[in-house]
């Protein structure tokens, strides 16, 4: 039985929704810290609602946060834990997505993930598997789960662009060229944009390619 997500929205600028971006946040935050996002790329994507829920469980390692999945390094969880609930949250993920589109009125091909850090993993992880393509996934500051069976279960290859700081702690940089030949191996459209001097976060100019990936590929 998959958990049902909390969430925030931000209707279409234009007052009609003709596609839908779903930001999904990292380890400790919540869908809030995503969601002001919504105000820089309205102006340039009017017809495009936005959401952003909370991950289904509390944080272990922020008792203020939210989390995906628990992290080993971080909350002294095992692996084996990590990937049950990871899986589990892909399930609710799903759900989540699919409520939305219905309620939206809107179709696959009109979804976009944005995902950042732990979002950014769970972002690569379900858009692949899922049974019809969404218009693309822009995977900031994360890394590819489990990509030595990215090729065999991919269902479907939406684009994606991969967005990462150069100077990142926390998810070393090198996890986005690991992602990008998992990517293109398995015949992905795949894209990346380095931002440099940037930690474990979000440049302008690394939003600033998020929205031109966007907008080249949602309807409206």
């Amino acid at each position: 039985m998959t958990r049902e997500l909390k969430f925030g929205r931000v209707a279409a600028q234009s007052g009609q929704a003709k596609s839908l971006v779903v930001f999904l946040h990292g380890y400790g935050a919540d869908g809030a810290d995503l969601l002001g996002l919504a105000d820089p790329l309205a102006a340039h994507l009017p017809y495009t609602a936005f959401a952003a829920p909370d991950a289904p469980a509390p944080c272990a390692g922020n008792p203020f946060g939210r989390q995906w999945f628990p992290i080993p390094r971080f909350d002294g969880s095992s692996e084996v834990e990590a990937a049950v609930e990871m899986n589990r949250a892909a399930e609710d993920l799903n759900a989540f997505l699919d409520q939305r589109l219905a309620e939206e009125g809107l179709t696959p091909a009109a979804l976009a993930l944005v995902g950042f850090s732990q979002g950014a993993m769970m972002s690569l992880h379900v858009a692949p598997r899922r049974a019809q393509a969404i218009a693309g996934v822009v995977a900031i500051s994360g890394r590819l789960l489990r990509p030595q069976v990215l090729a065999q279960e991919a269902l479907v290859k939406p684009p994606v662009v991969l967005i990462h700081g150069d100077r990142d702690d926390v998810v070393p940089f090198q996890e986005m060229q690991t992602a990008g030949n998992a990517l293109v191996a398995a015949g992905f459209e795949t894209f990346g944009h380095v931002m440099h001097g940037t930690g474990h976060g979000i440049a302008p100019d690394g939003l600033g390619v998020a929205m031109q990936f966007l907008k080249e590929r949602l309807p409206g």
